[in-house]
């Protein structure tokens, strides 16, 4: 059994939030009492190496069972965004909600519902894609140093870029996806409709994205609308933003690292 709380408490650390840890505790330890019964000891393989394999496979099992990005979400995701950047580059400035879904053949709530699939699960991980695997999501190896510095640092812009986002962004990104609040309250409380909240957490969505691309691999970032265009400078004016405040975060943070060196 601890076995069996071990492997959930390492997966709850790499998949959505919304994902239940008592769902894949009751996985793990109906799998747990399948290997017990199934196994031999006459093969000479521990029982807690085998166990730990038929574990892991059942939490992959459930996770695919309760995976809300079906094949067709995500290639309408594709389609979505697909959409949006050749509205973006012929009008210039982020289309909206309703234009998106005329261009699409779809319906405004059809728009907004795919939208908020796909933000529930990439707000943690913003640069995985619509077609990540569960299998790259829970993989079975421990992260390199390498890797950990690399997260801490996309963690780190990932912080920076929220903090510089429009007042009316920030606030939708951080009541929506860290104080999980309805989209309704929010739209309520801004004064706006349901469908302008979730056209604003894409756009802001879009912006972190950016910017941390910006930031950690420019070579991703695609131009929006035309060179020198309103919507290309004030992304430009937030990249430059979101880089004036990370290196103000290095400047503060120097004198720390000269006394713990010493």
């Amino acid at each position: 059994m601890p076995l069996v709380g071990h492997i959930v408490r390492e997966t709850m650390g790499r998949v959505p939030s919304h994902v239940s840890r008592d769902d894949l505790t009751s996985a793990g330890l109906t799998a747990l009492v399948l290997a017990a019964q199934a196994y031999d000891a006459t093969r000479a393989v521990p029982f807690d190496r085998y166990a730990a394999t038929r574990v892991r496979g059942a939490i992959l099992d459930e996770l695919r069972s309760i995976d809300w990005a079906s094949r067709s979400v995500r290639r309408r995701a594709r389609d979505l965004a697909e959409t949006r950047a050749a509205l973006a580059g012929a009008l210039g400035r982020t289309p909206t909600t309703e234009e998106v879904a005329q261009t699409a053949g779809m319906t405004v709530d059809e728009v907004a519902a795919n939208d908020d699939d796909v933000a529930r699960a990439q707000v943690l991980s913003l640069q995985g894609s619509a077609t990540t695997t569960i299998e790259e999501l829970v993989p079975h190896t421990e992260p390199s140093p390498e890797d950990v510095y690399e997260h801490a640092e996309r963690l780190t812009y990932l912080r920076e870029a929220i903090a510089e986002l429009p007042e009316r962004l920030r606030k939708v990104v951080e009541d929506y996806f860290f104080a999980e609040r309805p989209m309704a309250e929010i739209a309520a409380e801004l004064g706006v409709t349901d469908s302008r909240i979730s056209q604003m957490r894409a756009e802001a969505l879009a912006l972190l994205k950016d910017g941390l691309n910006h930031a950690l691999d420019p070579a991703l970032v695609q131009p929006v609308g035309k060179a020198g265009g309103v919507a290309n400078r004030r992304r430009e004016a937030y990249f430059a933003a979101v880089a004036s405040r990370h290196a103000e975060g290095l400047r503060r943070s120097m004198p720390v690292r000269l006394n713990a060196a010493g």
